[in-house]
C-alpha cells in the first residue's frame, strides 16, 4: 500500500499555515480551491519551511512569546488542537525544559522548533538536513 503524503508536505507546506491573502510568502502558490480550500501552498518546501520560521520569528519579536508553551498556543490553539500534547511535543523534541525562554534568532533553535513543529504536523515525517537547513536561513534572512 503507497504512503500518502500528508497535506503540509503536498502542499509544501509543513507548517500548515492557513492561506491569507495578505501574507505575500516566497514562493507562495495562487489559491487554488480544487486543490486546497484552505491552507496556503508553497513551490518549494524550503519556501514553506521559510514561511513556517519567519512566522515564528513574527511570534517572539512582534508579540513577545518566549516559551514553548506561549508559542504553541497561538500556532496550534485549542479549539483545533490537543495544545498542551503539542507543547510536550515539543519541549520534548528540542530538549526545552516546560517555561523555559528560547531565542528563535538562533539558527540551532530555530532549526530544532522547525523540525518539531513539521513532525507533529506531518505524522512524524522529516525532510532531509539540507532542506530544513535551507529553508531556516532564508527565515532567518
Amino acid at each position: 500500500m503507497p504512503v500518502t503524503e500528508t497535506r503540509g508536505v503536498r502542499n509544501r507546506n509543513p507548517g500548515n499555515i492557513d492561506y491569507n491573502p495578505a501574507n505575500q510568502w516566497l514562493g507562495q502558490l495562487k489559491p487554488d480551491p480544487a486543490v486546497e480550500k484552505r491552507f496556503a501552498r508553497f513551490d518549494t518546501a524550503e519556501n514553506g519551511i521559510r514561511a513556517l520560521g519567519k512566522l515564528l520569528l513574527t511570534y517572539q519579536r512582534k508579540h513577545g512569546l518566549k516559551t514553548v508553551k506561549a508559542i504553541i498556543s497561538r500556532w496550534a490553539p485549542s479549539a483545533e488542537n490537543d495544545t498542551d500534547a503539542y507543547v510536550r511535543a515539543v519541549e520534548v523534541s528540542t530538549g526545552t525544559r516546560s517555561g523555559a525562554e528560547i531565542n528563535l534568532a538562533q539558527p540551532d533553535v530555530l532549526t530544532d522548533f522547525v523540525k518539531a513543529i513539521i513532525h507533529h504536523e506531518n505524522a512524524g515525517y522529516a525532510y532531509p538536513d539540507a532542506v530544513l537547513a535551507e529553508g531556516v536561513r532564508r527565515a532567518l534572512a
